[in-house]
């Protein structure tokens, strides 16, 4: 199977992850384009030099498409750009023009421009610094109260210039999802998703999403994992999944930075890959094993704690995979204190824990698809790619990354758990294992084997 993939932007879960995914079966041949060619934190894509790439391309059998990376160079340039609603228009339409020739199956995702509750103007335009609570709380108030509190006093905090530019650039940007939705009614694309990202239970992009849904289109909540989500839903097997919650009675609880419970962002990501639910265990391919968490989900570098696993660990007795979100961008070091001595690697499907629930899920989903759709299944490319996930979702994210202040040298910090995870997954040179910061923060890292 041949398969293009162009990911959102070059972080190593969007880019790097996709091709250690990939690599788990030799028979898929993945065409990603180089690396420098993608946006980062401060830089939008190189849409030209992207066209030209697109336009090379060898026949494919599906095209996996990151929208946002060719209309505004990536998704955070979606939320930072000024450019008009005109200038996008061009650059999505000879998009098209490239695509209409590959005669290739294209499966997109576009997003929904997020609100995300807080005023660090990281990854948002400048005033988000100052006013990015207040524009959160003007939309939340906004939507959930049905009306547009004009006279509000969240508003009058608000400079009109402020709200003005970010509603005129919520407005452009649903305005080129809905050019999306006219192409989906032609037939383009196999599949479209809008994707909902860091989501509140109520908010424009909230609003937004249920007009699209409205309109015809699909909407799912997530962003960084729906391109891989959708590249499970391009490998075509059906598989049969029993979903086994360690806190079965918490499962309706919504998860941080969602707005649907955590069972239905379960049922709608197994959904997106074409996996089917089964209530019954011995009818099941493979379990499902979801560390859901009780009250409220925790997230250690925020300081949010909830309760632990605290039950002994019994994994099923036939193929399974560990979706672990009772922490929001980390590990629970509980559950997998009491996982690593026990894994069989012939029935282990694989593990993820990293940022969102949805981002773990359709990172996870995408590896099982891929490993038990294998032709040509590549024991150790399996294997590293669970090195690379546990020292991230593990040993850095749920550990290291709270001894650390800033960017640093963390070789010596991560080598207890570097020599535990190299018996497990039979690593044998942990001094080959590197560790460096793509976007010179600590929220992500980028391990290399």
């Amino acid at each position: 199977m041949k398969i293009c993939f162009l990911p959102i932007d070059n972080r190593p879960v969007c880019y790097n992850l996709v091709k250690d995914i990939v690599a788990i079966d030799d028979d898929i041949e993945l065409y990603l384009p180089p690396r420098e060619f993608l946006g980062d934190l401060t830089k939008p894509a190189n849409v030209e030099a992207l066209f030209v790439w697109l336009r090379d391309l060898p026949k494919a059998d599906a095209i996996i498409l990151s929208l946002d990376t060719i209309a505004y160079g990536g998704l955070i340039p979606s939320r930072r750009s000024d450019e008009s609603f005109d200038e996008i228009k061009s650059r999505i339409e000879n998009l098209k023009n490239i695509l209409l020739e590959k005669n290739a199956k294209i499966y997109a995702f576009s997003s929904i421009m997020r609100i995300s509750n807080n005023n660090y103007n990281e990854e948002e335009k400048e005033y988000w610094s100052q006013y990015g609570k207040k524009i959160f709380d003007y939309s939340y108030q906004t939507h959930k109260n049905g009306v547009f509190a004009c006279e509000s006093c969240i508003q009058r905090l608000i400079p009109d210039e402020i709200l003005n530019d970010y509603m005129q650039t919520r407005k452009r940007n649903f305005e080129i999802n809905k050019i999306y939705l006219d192409w989906q009614k032609e037939g383009f694309f196999e599949l479209l998703i809008f994707s909902k990202d860091d989501c509140a239970e109520f908010g424009f992009n909230v609003m937004e999403a249920l007009e699209l849904e409205k309109l015809g289109g699909k909407t799912k909540t997530g962003a960084d994992e729906i391109p891989l989500t959708l590249l499970a839903r391009a490998v075509k097997k059906e598989i049969r999944v029993y979903v086994e919650f360690t806190e079965p009675e918490f499962k309706d609880l919504i998860s941080n930075y969602e707005d649907i419970s955590i069972e239905k962002s379960v049922l709608a990501q197994l959904e997106l890959a074409q996996m089917s639910v089964t209530e019954s265990l011995e009818d099941a391919d493979i379990v499902l094993v979801v560390n859901n968490f009780r009250e409220k989900q925790g997230e250690l570098v925020m300081g949010w704690n909830t309760q632990p696993y605290s039950k002994k660990l019994v994994l099923p007795d036939k193929s399974y995979a560990i979706a672990d979100v009772r922490f929001a961008n980390g590990a629970d070091n509980n559950f997998v204190d009491q996982l690593l001595p026990q894994i069989d690697l012939e029935k282990f499907y694989g593990y993820s824990g990293w940022n969102t629930s949805a981002n773990t899920l359709g990172s996870l989903l995408a590896g099982i698809k891929v490993r038990f759709n294998a032709k040509s299944f590549n024991k150790k490319a399996f294997c590293d790619l669970q090195m690379i996930r546990f020292l991230d979702d593990w040993a850095y994210q749920a550990n290291v990354r709270g001894e650390i202040e800033t960017p640093c040298e963390i070789k010596e910090l991560m080598g207890k758990y570097e020599n535990i995870l190299s018996n497990t997954f039979a690593y044998d040179d942990i001094t080959r294992i590197n560790y460096s910061y793509p976007w010179n923060r600590k929220f992500e890292i980028e391990v290399s084997l």
